[in-house]
């Protein structure tokens, strides 16, 4: 992990650590020329084959626009470690949130969805975005989507996280498989055709994304 005050690539600031996976850590940063608050996602693996795969992302990532996406500005490799410089987006993600109204909204400890005309209104901003993801030749699929990749800009529009495991249809498949490929889920959201490793497709990621807005109502 990265300790606050850092500097990657005589630019990047580090104020903070914000999250860590299994596949990297994210921290908010300054870019030093712009002044401009960014997410530095950091890889911590050492595996080579990994290491392709955070490359992937940010090769992809980089060439894609739409709303619900957050923007790549950077990547660079740096003393053996990657990161990928993007749009900060501030505040809990909706899975963080979802908690917060469980512990801090009466009656306590129980559910509290979000309102309907909410959900319904992130739904059609997602399926649009999926709609162009996967019309991307390869289609890309993201093959994890859940409440906590899932985070709410300041005027209420959604944005979609984390493209570690989303792949192109006529790339490899997070653990290393021995062929090769990159492999893992989230079990509360992912497709039965994903749990097995049998191949995943576009219409992965609709039931992924159902069993999120489930969750979310």
């Amino acid at each position: 992990m990265l300790e606050p005050h850092t500097y990657l690539h005589n630019r990047y600031l580090i104020l903070r650590a914000v999250g860590q996976g299994g596949m990297g850590a994210v921290y908010q940063a300054i870019d030093e020329n712009t002044r401009r608050t960014v997410a530095v996602k950091e890889s911590l693996f050492d595996d080579e084959r990994l290491q392709r795969a955070f490359e992937r992302e940010a090769r992809m990532l980089s060439h894609l626009r739409h709303p619900v996406l957050p923007v790549v500005f950077d990547y660079f490799a740096e003393s053996g470690r990657q990161f990928l410089i993007m749009q900060f987006i501030p505040g809990d993600d909706l899975g963080e949130v979802l908690k917060k109204r469980r512990d801090r909204l009466e009656p306590i400890g129980q559910p509290k969805p979000f309102d309907v005309a909410d959900v319904l209104e992130w739904a059609d901003q997602l399926l649009d975005a999926l709609e162009y993801l996967h019309s991307q030749n390869p289609p890309v699929v993201h093959r994890d989507i859940k409440p906590q990749n899932l985070k709410l800009t300041s005027d209420r529009e959604i944005v979609l996280l984390d493209f570690g495991l989303a792949k192109g249809i006529n790339l490899h498949q997070s653990r290393v498989t021995s062929t090769g490929s990159i492999f893992g889920y989230t079990p509360s959201y992912a497709p039965l055709e994903q749990i097995q490793g049998s191949g995943t497709s576009p219409l992965s990621d609709i039931y992924s994304l159902a069993a999120t807005l489930y969750h979310l109502l």
